[in-house]
């Protein structure tokens, strides 16, 4: 699964790209391109859990080129689909009720909600349970209080963990800007400033996917694109990124459930 960590550099044009499609045996795919710059030689192909495609590719290469590219990994795209679309007929969209399934920090805990008329309003984890107290029971409300909640806890930990994670980026010696953002289709993302963002449902990942993302970032602060020097790199500072990195693409679908 490929949703972690697509990182926002300016070798990729993030407007619209024209859509193309093409026969892959008794099955059709579909995908965006979108451009990069023109010394950007390789093309990066994505798919999101939501079955989209989309391919970015040097801005002058012939589309041609970029379908004939694309057709070459139809094999690994068409298995993506596939599983997403089995996921998909499993998962449904949260109801904010008692006895839901919710992740922090890899575990499940199971969502209580209470009517407490006398009481604040707001999330408590206790006993393997996150319970939720409000005035009167809407699942609106619920999913607020607890996206609240998620994006207060995911600050406190995405700080404690950058701090960790600065211990092995030799390179930088100051902490860079951090900014908390919900963000559909990325775990984070390094702008050219140097500043860090990260998406918040991330904190619903165990901790060393949350440093496998946070470490992906801090490389992008020498490396700005996915070249063979960046992969050097994450290589010699987290030598198991690899299986942090599927173990996070396993959990996606769930950990982006709302």
């Amino acid at each position: 699964m490929s949703v972690a960590a697509r990182i926002e550099k300016p070798d990729v044009v993030t407007a619209p790209g024209e859509q193309f499609c093409f026969q892959y045996g008794d099955e059709q795919i579909c995908f965006e391109r979108r451009s990069r710059r023109k010394n950007v030689k390789n093309v990066l192909i994505k798919v999101h859990p939501d079955c989209r495609v989309e391919v970015s590719a040097p801005a002058d290469s012939d589309d041609n080129a970029v379908l004939q590219a694309v057709r070459k990994r139809a094999g690994w795209i068409s298995l993506q689909l596939q599983d997403f679309r089995q996921q998909q007929e499993y998962l449904c969209a949260r109801e904010y009720i008692s006895g839901e399934s919710h992740f922090y920090l890899g575990k499940q805990y199971l969502l209580k909600v209470l009517e407490a008329e006398r009481e604040p309003e707001g999330v408590k984890m206790l006993r393997g349970k996150l319970e939720v107290r409000l005035r009167q029971k809407d699942p609106a409300k619920v999913k607020k209080l607890l996206g609240d909640w998620y994006k207060t806890r995911a600050k406190a930990v995405f700080y404690r963990r950058l701090n960790t994670m600065l211990e092995q980026a030799l390179w930088t010696t100051t902490q860079p800007p951090l900014a908390i953002r919900t963000m559909q289709t990325q775990w984070g993302s390094c702008s050219p400033g140097g500043r860090l963002t990260l998406n918040p449902h991330l904190v619903k990942a165990p901790t060393e996917c949350i440093d496998y993302v946070i470490l992906h970032e801090l490389c992008h602060l020498v490396e700005h694109n996915h070249s063979e020097r960046f992969y050097r790199l994450l290589q010699q500072v987290m030598p198991d990124w690899q299986q942090r990195k599927t173990r996070l693409d396993a959990m996606a679908h769930r950990l982006l459930l709302v």
